[in-house]
């Protein structure tokens, strides 16, 4: 019995791993022919943070606001899964408001980032109370969407509800579902 056919989240699930699975790979790969770009993350922590954000936030944000937007209508994940992020309207949604809910959704991953290159640079040094704070935030931020996204009627995180977007299930998914 093939559970991805039964369950499409399980194959979801799979493909994203495979990816990241992939994309580490890559991570390694470039840190063995270029060894420098290792001296950007060491040294100040705003150049830290810049090269941090340029080599993984901004290309994966870049990626959901073009595929995910009117641009592209579907990242290919959703449209394995047959979901689609639409407008209150159920039609593509815009550029602008997709980049809205990019910079929300990606908030936590982008302050744990922050956090992380602060407790690194402080090493074995005393933790200020800012970044109990800032941790907080960031499980606050991931709790409160897997919360409303999980137990709302809508079934939609906070990032969708601000952006006014939603997710749906697109007649793939639908047939999927029936069979």
């Amino acid at each position: 019995m093939n559970a991805s056919k039964h369950f499409p989240s399980f194959q979801s699930f799979y493909d994203r791993l495979h990816l990241h699975i992939r994309l580490f790979m890559i991570l390694v790969l470039i840190n063995i022919v270029f060894p420098s770009i290792q001296q950007l993350f060491t040294g100040s922590l705003i150049l830290a943070q810049a090269t941090g954000f340029f080599m993984v936030t901004f290309p994966v944000s870049l990626y959901f606001i073009i595929s995910d937007s009117v641009i592209g209508g579907q990242s290919i994940g959703k449209r394995k899964v047959g979901i689609q992020v639409v407008n209150k309207n159920n039609t593509s949604v815009s550029v602008k408001q997709m980049v809205y809910r990019t910079v929300l959704k990606f908030l936590p991953w982008e302050l744990s980032h922050f956090l992380a290159y602060h407790l690194v640079y402080i090493g074995d040094g005393e933790v200020p109370f800012r970044y109990y704070l800032i941790g907080g935030l960031i499980y606050f931020f991931i709790f409160v969407y897997i919360f409303t996204a999980i137990f709302t009627k809508e079934k939609r995180a906070l990032y969708d509800k601000f952006a006014r977007t939603k997710v749906i299930k697109t007649e793939i998914q639908k047939k999927n579902i029936e069979m």
